[in-house]
């Protein structure tokens, strides 16, 4: 249900401007992406697990709004980080 600092550091160094740069939204995205993904493998064998359900809403709610401000900003990187991300629009 958890990723590893290794997992992090892969993440950020693709998706941020810098090896640190872990604030940048994009990485904020691909990292909860992650964490959702996983997430939702628990909860398919865990089917009554009804507060990690809760947490997996709130992290979907946080990564749509990431998305939304980047779709604001920058059209082009929101496009090419839901297609390398394979996320619905």
């Amino acid at each position: 249900m958890t990723i590893t600092k290794e997992q992090i550091a892969e993440l950020t160094k693709k998706y941020g401007s810098s090896e640190t740069d872990t604030g940048c939204s994009a990485v904020q995205i691909a990292i909860l992406t992650t964490r959702i993904n996983s997430l939702t493998a628990h909860l398919k064998e865990h089917k009554k697990d009804n507060h990690s359900r809760r947490g997996l809403l709130a992290m979907v709610s946080k990564r749509r709004k990431l998305l939304d401000y980047i779709k604001e900003n920058n059209p082009q990187q929101y496009l090419d980080l839901i297609a390398s991300l394979q996320i619905r629009k």
